[in-house]
């Protein structure tokens, strides 16, 4: 649903549509996002147009980017720990019978 809206407002019925969901469902996942803070609302007549909010979208992800970091880091030591113990590693030599 925030892809639909990343780039222009859509109505929540053609989001329901691209989304292949019943109107009801779109409507759910819209309200999450909406009380989440990732799409903002706009009224026009009586239809409801929504977009992603690139503002908040860019603080979650600056805060996930400082959250991952540290783990990721720890992550890719161990991997490369591993990878390094593989290289050094000597195969047993095999006895002639």
């Amino acid at each position: 649903m925030l892809r639909l809206v990343w780039d222009q407002e859509r109505p929540a019925t053609e989001l329901a549509e691209a989304a292949g969901l019943s109107k009801s469902a779109a409507s759910q996942h819209l309200k999450l996002l909406r009380d989440a803070g990732l799409v903002t609302v706009r009224i026009d007549a009586n239809r409801r147009l929504y977009r992603a909010d690139l503002e908040r979208v860019g603080e979650i992800a600056s805060f996930l980017d400082e959250f991952w970091a540290a783990p990721l880091q720890r992550l890719r030591a161990i991997a490369e720990s591993m990878a390094g113990d593989r290289l050094t590693a000597r195969p047993k030599k095999r006895s002639a019978s």
